[in-house]
């Protein structure tokens, strides 16, 4: 809960939303020194891993009678993020009362060998967990398809719900304040410097424009974020010579995003793979009021469904270059982009992917009052 990604912000976008619509939002997780929000339970100290390219933090042992005190709080729904913990998930799902109903979605599409191979054998362990299932969701086609195939069980395709509101006003201020006509375009790339974001194939495509002098007049490039190939991409921009062209402003907090992504005129996110949805896309996709331009993986690609051209293959640095040389060059082509991107994104917004949640809760309460047995307490509404 305290490290941005994507898994955190669907439970926190979800969260926040449904707590809004009135209902009563509980949150089970492992360690964690958020003191902002209400009704959260630690259930397990965490434990650092590196899985998917990433480092990220897994739960530990969780205590059965801290699960069983609060799934007394009588919870209609325990939704479940997948693939999940046996120590912590697997055990709230275990020990939920058969009046509750199970959802689970599911979020990952490995990118190396190791991880395909470890989800799949986390996948024949859990196997039998899945007849508690009442509904099944996925973030993506593709995180659908690995699911089916890892797991064993087939879902329904339920995006990541993004809030765009703070993402419209950024794009509407930016259009507003446009720059003046002296002013040089800007490249943004926001996301974590490690090598599957693809910062690096970013500085390799510009790379090849400084090398043909095709880089524009008064180019400023932004890379925000912070990871551990942090020093190796400021080396590569100084052998790139663009060293006096790129800025490497670090971490960037959750309310500045918006205002740094409606600031480019062209948003560049090159991931090389391993995504099952695209979050960063779909922010960028709403401030822009220029181009974004993203790598063509399969969970990126759900999210461009219709802006197709403006996917990039990041490990062709001549073809990568060529689109940016072409952006670059031509404004009224990244406004026209801008305003495709900002209708495209409307479909991701928590309004819409909140309802289409709420309608598997419906059908999955509806599954688990079948399966509690005659004179069990039905669960209570709106938790």
């Amino acid at each position: 809960m305290d490290r941005p990604d994507g898994v955190q912000q669907n439970v926190l976008t979800l969260g926040r939303w449904l707590a809004a619509q009135g209902h009563d939002v509980h949150y089970l997780t492992s360690t964690t020194t958020r003191d902002d929000l209400p009704q959260v339970r630690n259930l397990a100290r965490n434990v650092s891993v590196r899985f998917n390219g990433n480092r990220l933090s897994t739960p530990g042992w969780a205590s059965g009678r801290e699960v069983d005190a609060a799934l007394s709080l009588g919870l209609d729904v325990v939704h479940v993020q997948m693939p999940y913990s046996p120590f912590l998930a697997g055990r709230v799902i275990r020990r939920a009362p058969r009046g509750s109903a199970v959802v689970v979605t599911f979020h990952i599409l490995p990118l190396t060998f190791a991880a395909r191979a470890a989800t799949h054998l986390l996948g024949a362990v859990q196997r039998r967990q899945t007849r508690r299932f009442d509904a099944v969701l996925a973030v993506s086609g593709a995180a659908e398809e690995f699911m089916r195939g890892a797991f064993g069980v087939g879902g329904q395709v339920v995006p990541n719900p993004v809030d765009l509101a703070p993402f419209r006003a950024a794009r509407r201020a930016a259009l507003a304040d446009a720059p003046s006509d002296g002013a040089g375009p800007r490249v943004v790339f926001l996301g974590r410097l490690v090598e599957r974001k693809g910062a690096g194939a970013l500085l390799d495509a510009l790379g090849v424009l400084a090398r043909q002098g095709a880089l524009p007049a008064g180019l400023e490039v932004v890379l925000a974020g912070t990871g551990p190939q942090r020093e190796r991409l400021v080396r590569s921009a100084a052998e790139h010579g663009l060293a006096d062209v790129v800025a490497f402003p670090g971490f960037v907090a959750e309310e500045d995003k918006a205002a740094l992504l409606a600031s480019a005129d062209i948003v560049a996110l090159p991931s090389l793979g391993g995504e099952s949805f695209g979050i960063s896309v779909v922010e960028a996709l709403a401030a822009s009021r220029g181009v974004v331009l993203a790598g063509d993986n399969p969970g990126y690609r759900s999210v461009m469904a219709g802006l197709e051209d403006q996917l990039v293959d990041p490990r062709d640095a001549q073809a990568f270059a060529a689109v940016l040389s072409a952006h670059l060059a031509d404004a009224g082509r990244r406004r026209e982009a801008s305003d495709r991107q900002a209708a495209a994104a409307e479909q991701f917004d928590v309004e819409v992917v909140g309802q289409a949640v709420l309608g598997h809760y419906a059908r999955a309460l509806a599954a688990a009052g079948r399966r509690a047995p005659t004179g069990a307490t039905p669960a209570r509404p709106g938790r």
